[in-house]
């Protein structure tokens, strides 16, 4: 069944790449699946098109700390945290302020 959902997941992004919500929800099946490395470059491509979509910058560096890779995580977190502030977003930094101080 994961695997009907990635590849109905996978067609909706190549009918519409630039799908926020789509993009969003392939990047979080291939964390589901365990293919960490798909998801935070299913991630990147989310922020480069849409790089207000808050969400991506906190599920992105948790997926890179799911991965190991402590620094980069610790990069999005805080890109996460100057795009809340710069948008007023209030609950979103601080959630993103929590990962980091957790993960540091």
């Amino acid at each position: 069944m994961t695997t009907d959902r990635l590849q109905t997941l996978l067609k909706f992004v190549e009918q519409n790449p630039d799908d926020a919500f789509v993009r969003y929800g392939l990047a979080q099946e291939y964390v589901s699946q365990g293919q960490l490395q798909s998801a935070v470059e299913e991630f990147g491509r989310l922020i480069e098109s849409n790089p207000n979509y808050q969400a991506a910058y906190y599920h992105g560096g948790q997926t890179y700390l799911k991965m190991g890779r402590k620094q980069e995580a610790h990069d999005w977190f805080r890109k996460g945290i100057e795009l809340a502030g710069r948008t007023g977003d209030i609950h979103a930094r601080d959630e993103l302020m929590a990962a980091l101080e957790e993960s540091s």
